[in-house]
This record gives structure tokens, C-alpha cells and sequence, in this order.
């Protein structure tokens, strides 16, 4: 079993890096994991632009980690607001991406994704790098991460820990 979870959150991250850098979508590599919606993990330590980090990047151009992760955060996690209050709805993006997955799982490509799926080490459903065919999720490849985002991820597992433990009992 799995969920879209960050796939979108991840595609909309990428976009707005490119955006802001004047690069192509296609030469970014930044994932989105966790889960989706505000409390979402924005793997900024293992972003990539082409080969070269992002961080690394930024500091080239003279521009501040800080104000530039706050701007992409804000605009990422209330894309789908932004979105209904143009287009009045925003069922088109997420409906692209599950059937996307979908593709993924008939045609057995085992894609890499971010996807959701049950999480032995913590318990409940996580979105992670995943490798997707018609298995569905056959491998979570987890991802280099800082310290901080790896207690987004466990605060996360804790959040969703205690939504579950509220309607299972």
C-alpha cells in the first residue's frame, strides 16, 4: 500500500528552487519527505543543483540560506491555497501525480518517488524516496539528512503516533 504523500510537496520544491536559481526543473534534485502538508521535512542538506549542493550554490551567489529556505517553505507548504484561490480548485496537480503512480505500478518501471508507505522503525505511514513497480513500494531508500531534518521526520512519526492512538483503541 502507498499514498502520493510529498510527491507533489517534492515537485513543487524542485519548481521553486528552479525558479528562484534561473535553472531548469529537470537539473534539480530536492525532495520533500515526512509527511504532506505543514509539518512536511524539506531535505535542504542533500539538495542538489546539476552535482553541485545547494548550499554550496547559494553561497556563490551571495544569498542567505536562511531568508531564501523561509520564502520556498512558505510558498511550497501553501501552494494548494494559492492554487484554489486562482484556479478555484486544485485537484489537477495531485490527480497528475497519482496518475503517474499509477503508470509506475502497471508498467513495473520501479520508479524512485516519494512516497508514503508503513514505516516499521516508527510505527505508522511515512513519505520517503521509494523504489515503486508492481510490488508497489519494493525499497525505502532513505536519504542523507541533517540532524535537524531527522527530528522533523521522528516529530512527524510522534504527530501521526498520536492521530492514530485517537480513533485505534
Amino acid at each position: 500500500m502507498l499514498s502520493t504523500s510529498t510527491t507533489l510537496d517534492s515537485l513543487r520544491f524542485r519548481l521553486h528552487l528552479s525558479e528562484r536559481l534561473a535553472v531548469s526543473p529537470a537539473s534539480v534534485e530536492a525532495c520533500v519527505v515526512s509527511e504532506h502538508g505543514t509539518f512536511s521535512v524539506f531535505l535542504w542538506s542533500s539538495a542538489r543543483i546539476g552535482d553541485m549542493p545547494l548550499q554550496e550554490l547559494l553561497k556563490r551567489r551571495g544569498l542567505r540560506l536562511d531568508e531564501f529556505r523561509q520564502s520556498i517553505e512558505r510558498d511550497v507548504r501553501y501552494a494548494n491555497i494559492t492554487i484554489i484561490e486562482g484556479l478555484g480548485a486544485s485537484q489537477y496537480g495531485i490527480g497528475m501525480v497519482a496518475a503517474r503512480i499509477a503508470e509506475v505500478v502497471l508498467r513495473d518501471e520501479r520508479a524512485i518517488y516519494p512516497v508514503g508507505s508503513h514505516n516499521p522503525r516508527y510505527g505508522v505511514a511515512l513519505s520517503l524516496p521509494s523504489v515503486i513497480g508492481k510490488a508497489g513500494v519494493s525499497e525505502v531508500l532513505w536519504p542523507a539528512m541533517s540532524d535537524e531534518e531527522l527530528k522533523g521526520i521522528e516529530a512527524s512519526a510522534e504527530r501521526l503516533k498520536g492521530v492514530v492512538a485517537q480513533y485505534v483503541k
